[in-house]
């Protein structure tokens, strides 16, 4: 299984399939992922590890192990890591496209827009 390498952390994909693509990705304390939305596909996170602030369109709110969030397409987000040790979910990706290309990025802290 490779591993894809991120100024904010790491993933691995665990399936990618028709259906969905599925990642195990992992977020260093103190970093976050870019303010995004996605034209083609909707994701669900549910956190295995770590506690952070997930953004959903206007809505903040705190997570930990056991939350899950479920991001609609064209919705913006974006999580941080604000614990002391890696923050880490799952990700279902659902839709018609899975590729980083359907990427939108609004915000980004490592200048990647």
């Amino acid at each position: 299984m490779m591993i894809e390498l991120r100024p904010w952390g790491e993933y691995k994909i665990l399936e990618d399939s028709d259906e969905c693509k599925v990642k195990r990705i992992s977020v260093f304390p103190g970093s976050r992922l870019s303010y995004q939305y996605h034209h083609r596909r909707e994701e669900v996170w549910i956190l295995v590890k770590g506690s952070g602030i997930v953004t959903v369109e206007d809505e903040i709110r705190a997570v930990s192990k056991g939350s899950i969030v479920h991001i609609k397409k064209e919705q913006k987000h974006r999580i941080e890591n604000t614990g002391e040790e890696n923050l880490e979910f799952i990700e279902v990706q659902l839709g018609e496209y899975f590729g980083e290309d359907d990427i939108i990025r609004l915000q980004d802290d490592y200048n990647r827009i």
